[in-house]
């Protein structure tokens, strides 16, 4: 089967969007940011949404764009940076167990330092021992993907010819000509 998409997950600040921006533009593929989508499709952002409806109401709508997404992988091929807790619900899981699955993985004290200094505000961060605690949590539904790769001290070239060498990925010719053809056109990067 021809792999159309790969969802990178991991916890917060893993680089599952900076390595998914990467990967794609490697690949010649679009990348989305499954956050990003949520916030599209809910014009809200997710600090908004955890905080109107919680963490139930966010599941709820992630679990729901990544349907939509998933609908769209006949068209187009994909990087998919999902967000820190969606690989850790089984209804996502089980959504995504056909396609290749990457767990970006770092040290919980490592991934705290650069939670601090990224500039995004995380629901769910809390103290450094909620933090490690809601990391221990989701580790064992993170070692369930396809592979893992881990990112300490790796360059974002180096952690991406891991993952194509891996999944055997390369872009298209025609993958690339489509992009090119968007970003001239100025559509861009699929929303």
């Amino acid at each position: 089967m021809e792999v159309r998409a790969v969802f990178l997950v991991g916890f917060m600040a893993s680089g599952k969007s900076s390595i998914g921006q990467e990967l794609a533009r490697r690949l010649g593929w679009d990348f989305v940011d499954l956050d990003v989508q949520i916030e599209s499709r809910e014009g809200r952002t997710v600090p908004e949404i955890f905080r109107e409806r919680g963490e139930p109401g966010f599941r709820l709508a992630e679990t729901n764009a990544l349907r939509d997404l998933l609908a769209e992988l006949r068209r187009h091929h994909y990087v998919v940076a999902l967000g820190g807790g969606a690989f850790a619900q089984e209804k996502n899981r089980e959504l995504l167990r056909q396609w290749p699955s990457v767990f970006l993985d770092a040290p919980a004290a490592e991934l705290w330092q650069r939670s601090l200094t990224d500039g995004v505000e995380r629901p769910l961060r809390g103290d450094p021992e909620q933090f490690a605690q809601l990391y221990a949590e989701r580790l064992p539904f993170y070692r369930q993907a396809s592979m893992v790769v881990e990112t300490t001290g790796k360059s974002l070239a180096s952690i991406c010819i891991e993952i194509e060498g891996a999944l055997q990925l390369r872009g298209t010719p025609e993958d690339a000509a489509s992009r090119q053809n968007r970003l001239r056109s100025g559509t861009g990067e699929s929303q």
